[in-house]
């Protein structure tokens, strides 16, 4: 089965094929890190997530790129609020964001590039639009991309170029700006008073890179001139994709990326996020409410990334009554061994080609998720009547652990767990070796009562916290 996904270059669906057989090269925009991480921006970065878990699934190699941004408007102005140099503040939020991501079973880029550290890339980079006649250098010393000098300039945005004015200067310094608003945008911002201790020696005196310059560097030069895949949020398509195309296609005169992958906006209880409805919820708030970070991707991953989300703390009960299920199904099918198996190899053959075919087709999670409940639903009565043997049993735990390898939603197995729990799972396997079955069980209502789930296993039990 081939792979679909929608490009937002094409507008439309098409095959993935990358440009190197069987590997595949990613650039996903990463955080700025001048604040904590809220949900809403976590929704692209599970989606990325997705995407590489899949293509891995599917036999690729993937190289995944995922910048931070630790110098541009906002984290100046934040770094200064709270007193911090700027190293120091952005190195803060940055582990901050990479502990969030393990918490978030995210699995780790390939490279990590921070802005500061590629500033002389930017330079050469700016040197070469301004050798090509794309970028000016005005009497501030500030450089500009020269908008109409690249013909194709709006297309990936969809802009209507004739209806769209420029500002009285037709240009525009801040790093983020309206789509009514076609202007040059800067490359390189000269130095400010107001940016403190912030800059860098170029040839066009100190300052330092905006925004859009910086990925462009980062990409090329982790990824090459061309590469595979650019994944963002959808509201990231115009200025900042936009003019990434612009400046490097520009520079190089090739295609920067063959894909572009949108993820749509995640609301709150149906209305935006913003600081003054106080539902900006970042991974604190969500533990603060005594859910787990699993049941949190599940619901990222349970809409489909290319429809808004939106989220309520009632959806996020329902995602972790869904994992609940899988776990306890998976705790059931390690009790089979009935002597009149009916065989499921049929089932489970199906659920995997109903969940890879629903993720062929530009990552459609919500048919991926009910193809396995679909299975689970008829496994369990088969478990109920006792007709799955122990053989049938374990090929049915591959084909999960098979599918979780993309989703990455069940719990990992606690290091530890309280003294409570582990007493009462040594009184648990005390009745299960003397076959007191309903014990058994009533101990394990009991461990659930903690919010533990108990495995049994070949050689003993393990437990799980709840999600």
């Amino acid at each position: 089965m081939v792979v679909g996904i929608y490009n937002t270059l094409a507008r439309k669906v098409q095959v993935f094929k990358p440009i190197e057989k069987d590997k595949v090269k990613i650039y996903s925009c990463g955080p700025t890190v001048y604040d904590y991480a809220h949900i809403g921006n976590f929704r692209a970065f599970v989606f990325a997530d997705l995407l590489k878990r899949f293509l891995k699934f599917k036999g690729f190699e993937v190289f995944h790129v995922s910048n931070i941004t630790d110098v541009d408007d906002k984290t100046i102005k934040n770094s200064q609020k709270e007193g911090l140099s700027l190293k120091g503040f952005t190195e803060k939020y940055t582990k901050i964001f990479l502990e969030d991501l393990k918490k978030l079973n995210i699995q780790t880029a390939d490279v990590y590039p921070r802005a500061t550290a590629h500033i002389n890339e930017m330079i050469v980079l700016i040197e070469e639009l301004m050798k090509k006649g794309f970028a000016y250098q005005t009497d501030d010393n500030s450089v500009y991309f020269a908008v109409k000098k690249f013909k194709d300039y709006g297309e990936f945005a969809n802009l209507d170029m004739e209806n769209l004015k420029a500002g009285a200067s037709g240009r525009v310094l801040n790093d983020e700006y309206e789509k009514e608003s076609l202007n040059d945008f800067a490359l390189w911002k000269s130095y400010s008073t107001a940016d403190g201790d912030v800059f860098w020696d170029s040839p066009w005196g100190k300052g330092r890179p905006g925004w859009h310059i910086e990925c462009s560097a980062m990409s090329m030069k982790y990824l090459g001139e061309t590469f595979d895949i650019h994944t963002g949020g959808v509201d990231l398509v115009f200025p900042h994709h936009q003019n990434e195309i612009a400046q490097s296609e520009a520079s190089t005169g090739k295609t920067f990326a063959k894909y572009w992958m949108h993820n749509e906006h995640l609301l709150v209880d149906n209305a935006k996020m913003s600081k003054s409805l106080g539902n900006m919820y970042t991974l604190k708030d969500i533990e603060a409410r005594k859910f787990s970070f699993n049941a949190l991707r599940y619901a990222l991953l349970a809409t489909h990334y290319r429809q808004k989300m939106n989220f309520t703390f009632n959806s996020l009960g329902a995602s972790k009554n869904a994992i609940e299920r899988i776990v306890g199904f998976k705790i059931n099918l390690k009790s089979a061994h009935s002597s009149e198996p009916e065989g499921i190899k049929r089932l489970i053959e199906k659920m995997l080609f109903d969940f890879e075919e629903a993720l062929d087709n530009d990552l459609d999670t919500s048919k991926a998720l009910a193809s396995l409940f679909a299975f689970i639903k008829e496994v369990n009565i088969l478990l109920a009547a006792k007709k799955v043997s122990s053989t049938d049993a374990a090929y049915a735990l591959s084909a999960i652990d098979r599918v979780d390898s993309v989703l990455g939603i069940l719990p990992l197995y606690e290091p530890s767990a309280p003294d409570e729990v582990l007493s009462l799972m040594k009184e648990r396997d005390l009745a299960r070796k003397n076959k007191d079955w309903k014990k058994s069980d009533e101990l394990r209502n009991k461990i659930k009562e903690y919010g533990y789930i108990v495995e049994d296993l070949a050689d003993g039990q393990r437990c799980k916290k709840l999600a």
